[in-house]
C-alpha cells in the first residue's frame, strides 16, 4: 500500500487489527521528533494529521483541532504531560542512538539505555506530548 497516495476513505478501510492514534498538539513538531530520534517515517504529513510508520509498523497522529466533537478532546489535561499511562515500545531500536538523538532534540530522558532483567536494554524517552517512548533491543 502507498501510504503516500492513498485516500482517506481507502486508508480508513485497510485499517486491522489495534491501531495507535496518537493526539498531539503539533503535529509537525511530533513527526519531526519521531523522524529524528527514532528513524520512523511520515506520510501524508499535514497541520492536523500524519500516517506514522516504524518498519512495517503503522500508526496516526491527529491534532487536538480534529477531534473538536470528539468525546476525548475534553478528558485532555490542560497542562502537560498528557501521554501519562502510555508506553509506546520500539522494538530493534538501538537504545543507546535514541537518548543520544532524543537529548539532541531537547527530549526529556526518564530512563537512560540500561540492560533489563528480562533480555532488553532499553531506554524512557518522554516526548514534549507526555508519550513514553522506549527504544529496545535485545541484550
Amino acid at each position: 500500500m502507498d501510504y503516500d497516495t492513498i485516500d482517506a476513505d481507502s486508508f480508513g478501510r485497510s485499517l486491522k487489527g489495534i491501531g495507535l492514534n496518537l493526539l498531539v498538539r503539533d503535529v509537525a513538531a511530533q513527526v519531526a521528533f519521531l523522524e529524528a530520534v527514532f528513524g520512523m517515517k511520515s506520510h501524508q504529513p499535514t497541520n492536523d494529521f500524519a500516517i506514522m510508520t516504524y518498519g512495517d509498523q503503522l500508526f496516526q497522529l491527529h491534532s487536538d483541532g480534529t477531534y473538536h466533537s470528539h468525546p476525548l478532546l475534553g478528558l485532555l489535561p490542560e497542562n502537560p504531560p498528557r501521554g501519562a499511562g502510555i508506553e509506546v515500545q520500539l522494538y530493534n531500536t538501538d537504545p543507546d542512538g535514541a537518548v543520544m538523538r532524543a537529548k539532541a532534540a531537547g527530549a526529556t530522558i526518564l530512563a537512560e539505555a540500561a540492560d533489563k532483567p528480562h533480555g532488553l536494554r532499553e531506554a524512557y524517552i518522554l516526548c514534549e506530548n507526555g508519550y513514553a517512548w522506549v527504544p529496545s533491543r535485545p541484550k
